[in-house]
């Protein structure tokens, strides 16, 4: 779905005769020269090779455009590719031939999340059909930074649709508008989500790193079990504007990549205060701290890290990921760290946090305001007339390519029938229990209390407190199932939740606006592990750099 056409099918063939030609020495030119490896390639590799003229931006639009074509059909990753990318890459070319370079990002390809807002030819559909065709009046903010900082927006990637905020029984990376994206790790892999393409497409090269979002745990989750490095920023420290939302206390933009740095100069390019997004007015300095500064080797040494260990409820099958949990503790206090151990929440938060609905109240009352608030009402074209929940409901229902009844609508059933929105007291009352078992009695008391740094635990058990307040997470791989492990299907029997080779994280917990002391604790424990390129996907697409550019030197000839 929009990612065929007959400029790509003609780029294939190429393509596919250079592959063929080079598959002895798949990462060289006939000159002898060596390109980066696409499905692990860095920031910085790629502009030291954008710098030395080894190849072009143009090159890195065709390269991963080709890659996703290759996979697409069987992974369902990505719903649009820009058809304005070439000739964006061909202007940041001429910009640094001409010696203007915006920063360390420019003319490097990225994909975003399908809730993403852009004016453009690409859609914005949160993976319904109910917004196929709709038009906003200018990019989201968060994209409108990506361009300024000379990124290249590459394409659009499928979600749970409506980020994981329809149904009650539908599946992980699956949306009427986009199908059902899988993972790489195994055959038929749940990607998690709702950035599930996201994490698809980062984990095996489709661009250099993509955006997800997050609400409780969609970055976090399949940054994890796609082997990446996740952000999930404090709510405010990037826009939501025109991003589609859920909750406006929950909600956040962030980076899905391979490695802490890449996930840092990404998250770098979109930080900010801007004045669509009042939640952005909060950000404690004017200018953001130095994200990829922070990436440094010996940032655990002298550092608390405490353990909250009754927040680890052990499920079936989760001795692995809790053994290398111990053996990740062993690896930050050689960093020089001090691990305080059984920090833990209060019985009461503990017993709120399981079994209370004011979660769910805070979400869907947002849900239901902000809707029609902060997205549909600043479309310029609304081809399907969608201007409130109730009319999404009923597009939904009556559009047989969205699977309904088969997917149900539950959960805005449920946000409909609450009676009320984000501004009576009920809602009042259910935000203040958030605040109080995450915060006071939860996990932020736990920081105060005991003078910590910052938190661990495995990242399944991460998400859910630090969401009901808003404070950021950073994941890290720290590992990946056995070769024995029992493969497990979903409730639908469609994906697999269990199998060997699927990769699991580390989380680093911390306060609002820590995110530079959290990205350097991962960067220091991922830089004494190396997790990442221990675990490798069942399937990668074949096409490199290199064989762009035979082609292009076959089409020369």
């Amino acid at each position: 779905m929009g990612v065929s056409s007959p400029r790509v099918t003609l780029l294939w063939s190429l393509l596919f005769t250079a592959v063929l030609a080079n598959s002895l020495f798949p990462n060289q030119t006939n000159g002898g020269l060596i390109f980066p490896n696409l499905v692990d390639t860095t920031t910085e590799e790629l502009q030291t090779g954008l710098e030395g003229a080894l190849f072009t931006s143009c090159d890195l639009v065709k390269a991963y455009v080709a890659r996703i074509q290759e996979v697409n059909s069987a992974l369902h990753v990505v719903t649009e590719i820009n058809p304005d990318a070439l000739s964006i890459a061909a202007e940041r070319d001429a910009e640094r031939a001409n010696g203007t370079t915006r920063g360390p990002l420019h003319g490097v390809p990225i994909l975003i999340k399908g809730n993403i807002g852009t004016a453009d030819e690409m859609n914005t559909t949160a993976g319904s059909f109910a917004l196929l065709g709709a038009k906003l009046p200018r990019d989201s903010t968060v994209a409108a930074k990506l361009r300024k900082a000379g990124v290249i927006i590459l394409g659009k990637t499928n979600l749970s649709q409506w980020a994981n905020f329809r149904s009650n029984n539908s599946t992980n990376g699956w949306s009427a508008y986009g199908g059902q994206t899988k993972g790489a790790y195994f055959p038929q892999q749940d990607p998690s989500g709702s950035s599930s393409g996201s994490g698809v497409a980062s984990s095996i090269g489709l661009a250099l790193a993509s955006l997800g979002s997050e609400t409780s745990g969609s970055i976090l989750s399949p940054s994890q079990v796609n082997n990446l490095v996740g952000i999930k920023p404090s709510v405010g420290l990037t826009s939501r504007a025109l991003v589609i939302p859920i909750s406006e206390r929950q909600d956040t933009v962030g980076p899905m990549a391979r490695t802490v740095k890449d996930a840092a100069y990404l998250l770098q390019a979109i930080v900010g205060k801007d004045i669509d997004d009042n939640y952005t007015l909060a950000q404690p300095f004017e200018n953001p701290p130095d994200y990829v500064g922070a990436c440094v080797y010996s940032s655990l040494r002298g550092k608390r890290i405490g353990v909250p260990r009754n927040l680890i409820v052990p499920r079936e099958g989760d001795g692995p990921v809790l053994s290398s949990f111990d053996t990740a503790i062993r690896t930050i206090r050689r960093a020089g760290a001090t691990i305080v151990d059984n920090v833990n929440i209060t019985e009461f938060a503990l017993d709120r946090y399981l079994n209370s609905n004011a979660s769910a109240i805070v979400l869907e009352a947002d849900f239901f305001s902000g809707l029609p608030s902060n997205y549909l009402s600043k479309l310029v074209s609304n081809p399907n007339n969608v201007r409130n929940l109730v009319d999404v409901r009923n597009f939904t229902q009556r559009f047989p390519p969205e699977d309904y009844p088969d997917r149900d609508t539950a959960v805005w059933d449920q946000a409909l029938d609450l009676g009320f929105n984000n501004t009576s007291p009920q809602f009042w009352a259910a935000y203040q229990e958030n605040l109080e078992i995450a915060g006071r009695q939860g996990f932020l008391g736990i920081l105060a209390n005991y003078s910590l740094d910052a938190l661990i635990l495995p990242t399944d058990y991460s998400a859910g407190l630090p969401a009901l307040v808003g404070t950021p997470v950073v994941t890290v791989p720290l590992g990946k199932s056995p070769g024995n492990t029992t493969v497990v299907y979903n409730e639908r029997g469609t994906l697999v939740e269990s199998a060997p080779n699927i990769p699991f994280g580390l989380s680093f917990i911390g306060p609002a606006w820590s995110e530079a002391n959290l990205i350097g604790f991962a960067y220091a424990y991922e830089q004494r592990t190396m997790v990442q390129a221990q675990v490798q996907p069942y399937l990668s697409p074949r096409v490199q750099l290199a064989d762009v550019i035979s082609a292009r030197n076959i089409d020369r000839w």
